[in-house]
């Protein structure tokens, strides 16, 4: 969540970022940079101020942004240099490879926007068609598998696969919620004044795309009223964003029978032939109540309700990729109003996040060659194994756990695989095909070919190999089941991961990034699967409840911060989160102290090693975020905002207290301090 020998050779180099071209090479930013900080403030009273007070005035939010930090503008810096790879590789030469060729020609298909402009909504003709030709609501199955296919928000609930939570070798299909056009369940079903306002320009801005179809006015506004009162029972139904953190919440394993009981209006077996699949015997629904609203629409809404809602399910899909009135209206409302954005990203900028996100590995094998190698990987695995060190002699030494939960706690420490980089093994798109001049086809194409790619995992052993997230992403990540941590090559630059600087910041930044994916496995969530990643009890109880009144003091202590206005933090939302922060960065703290134990350490800059530590923790989280992207935030995010992610944390450890010589009652100095690990 949180260099390259090339790099290194070019660290003394002029940059020149410029926002308008890409660059040749990616720019240097140091892990800690004294400039930033804001020497008026108090450290002991408001560190987050003190540490990024001036990178926040030097770095307003971009127009095009609704939140700017750190990892903000390194996600451009590393989206600029991508745009240089698809910029060569766009170029016809003979001699491309076959990654080259897809990559290239997805991103010239997508930049020629006067193409795109040319079509209007013509590439939706076919789908529009079939929706059309629905007779009976019976008949919806095959209709439905046809536009899951094509959909990464897909209309009425998802059905793929995950690994099954009792047996996590093994991939089982999974049916889940879905279906919902606002951000969150908690749009439809809030009375705030706010909460009803959105609602309002949610329904004009569903009439607006239903215009844009050609509708009339007057039948636009019932069809988006139609719209939305079948998502306000779905949302009614679906599970809060506190009650997706339970694991047991999502675990109901059902059999083919059980699951036509549960939705007796739906063909299964329908859906699966359409979808080209086997017929599935055991299937986990996620949310069994939801699926009851699913079949109670389903026998009440009428056929032409349906066509209404699936339409605009379509259009809300494909709005980004079609020509300029339908992705203007979609910036409109889901950038612009929600979250308080002003100016649409520019179209380069655009083009490389799709391919980023469609051919992920194809773009960062080409990104991981360039930018990180060998060496850079070693140094970052070999922090990564300090701090579980750090973490095993903590376990050893809690006064807190019992010998059996300790026991079971070290193995899955001991079981955590670390993954820096990149994959071993490289997707195959081999079976994509990529169309020079064909952007939403290719766009369709790729949505088609990794649906069917995770429906194919069904019934099969789990690659624990795979990632989720690719190579250039400024992102780290723990998967429970497969008890991995996660690190691609993007988040391990500077300014988050700095081989020029002295260890102090690197394990404040880094390797608190570390330390907090670690404790993600020992989280309120993650805690409750082994080793093997499967769900299961393996707490006493006595240790259970021993954990669950230390988590209760971080859930406690976050409740009181304000996101904006007056609305307070949901501090079970992210509890998780702020137990990561916290135990991971003692976490990093102690790996630190014992990777340096016996150096002489001096100050820099005017400041103490254990000064820079907590600055360089800091520094990563440096930013500002508009009040609209806080509300929204607010309901969506499980993290809590940048500031209270730097406040929250250190007004609990007496080691900041130490270095920067704090006072009882400042309010860097809880009077009851939290520590769960």
């Amino acid at each position: 969540m949180k260099l390259s020998a090339l790099l290194l050779l070019l660290f003394s180099s002029v940059w020149l970022v410029a926002q308008g071209r890409p660059l040749a090479f990616l720019p240097y930013t140091p892990s800690l940079d004294t400039k930033f900080v804001d020497r008026s403030a108090n450290p002991c009273v408001d560190f987050y101020k003190f540490a990024c007070g001036n990178w926040i005035k030097q770095n307003p939010i971009p127009d095009d942004q609704p939140r700017w930090d750190v990892y903000g503008k390194l996600t451009q810096d590393n989206q600029q240099y991508l745009w240089g790879i698809l910029t060569e590789a766009a170029k016809p030469a003979p001699g491309r490879t076959p990654n080259q060729q897809k990559i290239g020609d997805y991103f010239s298909a997508c930049m020629d926007e006067s193409a795109v402009d040319k079509t209007g909504a013509a590439p939706l003709r076919p789908d529009l068609d079939a929706i059309a030709a629905l007779k009976r609501v019976a008949d919806l199955p095959p209709l439905l598998a046809r536009l899951h296919l094509e959909s990464s928000n897909t209309p009425l609930f998802g059905f793929g696969s995950n690994q099954d939570f009792a047996d996590s070798n093994q991939v089982i299909a999974f049916a889940t919620a879905s279906g919902l056009g606002l951000p969150d369940r908690d749009y439809y079903v809030k009375t705030d004044a706010k909460s009803q306002e959105t609602r309002a320009k949610y329904v004009d801005h569903v009439a607006q795309i239903f215009g844009l179809l050609g509708d009339s006015t007057a039948t636009a506004k019932t069809e988006a009223q139609t719209v939305i009162a079948i998502e306000t029972e779905l949302a009614k139904a679906s599970l809060t964003r506190v009650e997706l953190r339970e694991p047991h919440n999502l675990f109901h394993k059902l059999t083919a029978a059980q699951l036509a009981a549960l939705t007796p209006s739906f063909a299964w077996p329908a859906y699966w032939s359409a979808s080209g699949m086997p017929a599935q015997s055991i299937i986990n629904v996620t949310e069994p109540k939801f699926f009851q609203e699913v079949e109670h629409q389903l026998k009440t809404r009428s056929v032409a309700d349906w066509k209404t809602y699936l339409r605009w399910h379509l259009v809300r899909e494909q709005a980004p990729y079609l020509s300029a009135p339908f992705v203007k209206a979609n910036f409109e409302f889901y950038r612009k109003y929600l979250r308080g954005v002003t100016e649409m990203q520019p179209r380069w900028k655009r083009c490389v996040q799709y391919v980023d996100r469609d051919l992920g590995e194809a773009l960062g094998q080409v990104f991981a060659q360039k930018t990180f190698t060998p060496d850079t990987k070693a140094r970052a695995l070999a922090m990564t194994k300090e701090i579980e060190t750090a973490m095993e002699n903590d376990l050893q030494q809690l006064s807190w756990m019992g010998p059996e939960t300790r026991q079971q706690a070290l193995a899955k420490l001991h079981g955590m695989v670390n993954k820096i980089g990149y994959p071993d093994q490289w997707r195959d798109y081999r079976a994509l095909n990529i169309v020079r001049g064909d952007f939403l086809g290719n766009r369709d194409r790729a949505v088609i070919f990794e649906s069917k790619r995770q429906l194919a995992k069904i019934g099969k052993p789990v690659d624990h190999s795979e990632w989720q997230m690719t190579p250039p992403t400024v992102n780290a990540y723990y998967d429970p089941q497969m008890n991995d941590i996660n690190f691609p090559a993007g988040v391990l630059q500077p300014p988050l991961f700095d081989p020029k600087m002295d260890d102090a910041p690197n394990y404040g930044n880094t390797g608190a990034t570390i330390g907090h994916e670690l404790t993600h496995g020992f989280d309120d969530e993650g805690r409750q699967f082994d080793a093997k990643g499967n769900l299961r009890d393996w707490w006493t109880k006595s240790d259970a409840e021993q954990f669950g009144k230390r988590a209760a003091c971080v859930v406690n202590q976050y409740a009181k911060y304000t996101v904006v206005d007056d609305i307070k933090l949901n501090s079970k939302l992210t509890e998780g989160e702020d137990v990561a922060d916290l135990g991971g960065t003692l976490l990093a703290y102690i790996a630190w102290k014992n990777a340096t134990r016996g150096q002489s350490l001096k100050p820099v800059e005017g400041f103490t090693p254990e000064q820079r530590f907590f600055i360089g923790m800091a520094q990563w989280a440096c930013g500002d975020e508009r009040p609209e992207s806080k509300r929204v935030n607010a309901i969506t995010n499980p993290h809590s905002p940048l500031e209270d992610r730097i406040n929250g944390v250190v007004s609990n450890m007496p080691e900041f207290q130490k270095a920067f010589s704090c006072k009882a009652g400042q309010p860097m100095v809880r009077a009851q301090a939290c520590r769960v690990w």
